[in-house]
């Protein structure tokens, strides 16, 4: 079939050049449909300019003070070491602007047309840029999401993590609000980074949404570095003389020299001209999608953090691709979101995929526990008294497992294999018989033997 309809400027036309659109539209021009992206702000989204790329560098910049306290332990004198963050932030520079220019890159090799500007659309297969409208047969709405930033007294004097990431200079002392994933993040790296560092959450207990026994050791090892205020909530941020003050509901405060309010982030759908098409949001922003992604007008389809779905980037880049080959490739299994593992970059890392031993329990399914808490080697000779964590889940039914946890250092990157075994249907017996590398962290997933005893 002819994929070229002339009756059309562009086959598709992409909104956005993060990971799902840059990754759709790569995959349609590269099937030979017309292609083009409309991209305001900077070419990799989020994930590349203000989130898991810069995170993860300023996430290994805070190793090396545990570093360089370990290695005393192994005969090393490291006295004399200075962390300069302006370094840290220009050879950071360089590195996110080497990578968006190979996002603009593998599009233009793609033969994409790409237009650096704010896209609205003026109805279900028409898109204005600047001046210009352009038809399409196919629209895709790649948008990705915006921090948010809850309404207080003052509020405007906290900054999000987009601007986190071009401060000159790190602060004496900060205060970060909220308690999940970027929160955590940024209260690890910053208190190893020297800054003093304080993180505000409502909740008991940080990264709601993980396995309870996951919570409670990260909200103790963060706790170890950093100020937790736990189960309250500021109320009012205020100027006091070159510092911030913060007011709390329970009637204490304190004073810092930045706020951060990573408060958790929304898709960003606001100014799309969607009144102009049949597209539906959700309560909270986010684009109402069916199975294949399209939108409730038929010609517009979403992907990403923009429907609520996984906000996280290989997510993205599977949503993306899955449209592109439908579209106009053969027709593609529908996108699986089970087993699906992410990571916490926190110092320790964490890691999980698959259920929760809570989520198990809520679904009704009868499950073993293995888990061990232990030290790695390595501290053995540092001196280091943090705690890593394996968690198991075995499905009573068919002997698979269902959910892995781990806390340790690298985490995520020994997570992506048992991920891979999990997808593959692995059962216990199948970890049992699997011969460890020893002496590794990783051998833990094939060590558990003794079932806890509820």
């Amino acid at each position: 079939m002819n994929m070229k309809l002339d009756s059309y400027d562009y086959d598709l036309f992409v909104i956005g050049a993060g990971s799902g659109g840059v990754r759709a539209s790569r995959t349609a021009a590269n099937l030979g449909a017309r292609v083009a992206v409309a991209e305001e702000r900077y070419f990799g989204g989020t994930c590349v300019n203000v989130g898991c790329v810069p995170k993860k560098l300023y996430s290994y910049a805070a190793h090396y003070k545990d570093d360089f306290e370990d290695s005393r332990g192994f005969g090393w004198e490291s006295s004399d070491t200075r962390f300069d963050w302006e370094v840290l932030k220009q050879n950071k520079d360089i590195e996110i602007n080497r990578l968006k220019s190979i996002y603009q890159s593998l599009l233009e090799n793609s033969g994409v047309s790409i237009f650096e500007s704010r896209a609205r659309l003026v109805g279900p297969n028409e898109i204005q840029v600047g001046d210009k409208i352009f038809s399409a047969r196919h629209i895709l709405l790649a948008v990705g999401g915006w921090p948010y930033v809850p309404d207080f007294s003052g509020s405007e004097h906290a900054i999000t993590s987009n601007e986190v990431f071009a401060m000159q200079n790190a602060p004496k002392s900060i205060a970060i609000l909220g308690g999940g994933y970027i929160a955590v993040e940024f209260a690890s790296f910053f208190s190893r980074l020297g800054v003093d560092t304080t993180l505000v959450y409502r909740g008991s207990k940080l990264l709601r949404g993980f396995d309870e026994d996951i919570r409670d050791i990260i909200t103790g090892e963060l706790g170890l570095c950093s100020n937790l205020i736990l189960e309250d909530e500021v109320s009012k941020i205020r100027r006091k003389n070159n510092n911030l003050e913060l007011l709390f509901k329970s009637e204490n405060q304190i004073e810092v020299q930045q706020v951060i309010a990573a408060t958790g982030r929304r898709p960003l759908t606001q100014d799309l001209g969607l009144e102009t098409t049949a597209v539906e949001l959700c309560d909270n922003g986010a684009i109402k999608v069916d199975d294949s992604f399209r939108t409730a007008e038929p010609s517009i389809y979403a992907v990403g953090d923009a429907i609520d779905r996984m906000a996280l980037t290989p997510v993205a880049l599977m949503e993306g691709q899955w449209v592109a080959q439908r579209l106009f490739g053969e027709m593609a299994d529908a996108v699986s979101y089970e087993n699906i593992p992410t990571a916490v970059f926190c110092h320790p890392n964490l890691a999980t995929c698959g259920y929760s031993e809570e989520q198990a329990r809520a679904d009704g399914l009868s499950f073993d526990v293995y888990e061990s808490r232990f030290r790695q080697l390595k501290y053995t000779l540092s001196g280091r008294q943090e705690l890593s964590y394996i968690k198991l889940l075995v499905n009573h039914a068919d002997d698979r497992v269902i959910g892995a946890h781990f806390v340790a250092p690298d985490a995520g990157e020994l997570m992506q294999g048992v991920a891979v075994a999990m997808n593959a249907g692995a059962t216990k017996r199948i970890f049992d018989a699997t011969i460890g590398i020893h002496p590794t962290l990783a051998e833990e997933f094939v060590t558990l033997r003794e079932k806890r005893v509820s």
